[in-house]
């Protein structure tokens, strides 16, 4: 009987946790549908223009190789922005799963709490102020 009273203890402690980032998980459910609906925009964006380049459709074609220069940049800049729009889906997904796990809040390298402050600046954190610098500097 002891330890289904462990039991009742620990899965009132997870709901319990769970229920103290439930506004964690609100905004991190709101930030991914935003982020979702950017890349899939961007997506079609580019996708768009790659179809008016292989059609040969000469309106859009352009005359200069500055015009040129700068389509490719446009192009580029705009891949380079869906990818770190996935990479922050990514992240927001492994935060969501954070939460279920009873892992969220929890620095995944020093394994102390992260500051609240933090979390609600950056939900998606995994790692808290000190370790994020060391590992900018590449100490970790």
């Amino acid at each position: 009987m002891v330890c289904g009273i462990v039991l009742c203890q620990i899965n009132f402690m997870e709901k319990e946790m769970k229920d103290e980032y439930a506004p964690y998980r609100k905004l991190l459910l709101s930030l991914r549908e935003k982020l979702v609906g950017k890349v899939d925009y961007m997506q079609e964006e580019t996708l768009k223009k790659s179809r008016q380049d292989a059609s040969g459709d000469l309106s859009n074609v352009p005359i200069h190789m500055a015009d040129v220069g700068t389509d490719n940049y446009e192009r580029e800049l705009m891949i380079e922005l869906m990818q770190s729009g996935e990479d922050s889906v990514r992240s927001i997904d492994d935060a969501l799963e954070r939460i279920e796990e009873g892992t969220f809040g929890i620095c995944e390298a020093c394994e102390k709490k992260i500051n609240r402050e933090r979390l609600k600046a950056v939900p998606y954190a995994s790692l808290c102020v000190n370790c994020q610098r060391e590992e900018e500097l590449g100490n970790i």
